[in-house]
This record gives structure tokens, C-alpha cells and sequence, in this order.
């Protein structure tokens, strides 16, 4: 995997001014994976689309996590069905 494909959690959360508590949470609750690269964990740029939905869904409209799960649940199941 290319370094520029891959983005600083750190940075993530300065330019969303998150606590990066809140991204290690959603890690830890498994809606985000981490790439560690000499101990910097890093985002895939292919999953931001769906991490700043996860935000949304938390900070805008006062989700919790366990909602946050199900919702995405609900969605891949429904994606499938479509195809």
C-alpha cells in the first residue's frame, strides 16, 4: 500500500476537531480500522467517505455507537438485496 493512500488518524482529527479518543472508540467498536505504520496509526483514504458519515451520524444527529452499527448493518444489507 502507497504512503499517500494512507492518513494520519492525528491529522484526520485536527481537521474534523475531533478528540482522537472518539476515532480509537469507533476502532475499538470496530466501525474503523487503523493501518500502524512505525507506531503512527494511519486511515485508509478509501474509507473517509464512510468515516465523516459515522460523524454525522454521531455529532448531527446524536447517534450512539450501537446505532451507528446497526444503521450500517441495515445499509450493506440492504445494498445486497439491490444487487
Amino acid at each position: 500500500m502507497e504512503n499517500r493512500q494512507l492518513i494520519p488518524v492525528a491529522d484526520f482529527c485536527d481537521h474534523h476537531h475531533i478528540a482522537f479518543s472518539f476515532v480509537r472508540s469507533l476502532h475499538d467498536y470496530g466501525l474503523v480500522e487503523f493501518t500502524t505504520v512505525k507506531e503512527v496509526q494511519y486511515l485508509r483514504a478509501e474509507d473517509l467517505t464512510e468515516l465523516e458519515k459515522i460523524l454525522h451520524l454521531y455529532y448531527e444527529l446524536d447517534i450512539n455507537l450501537e446505532g451507528i452499527d446497526a444503521i450500517r448493518h441495515i445499509l450493506q444489507r440492504m445494498n445486497k438485496l439491490q444487487e
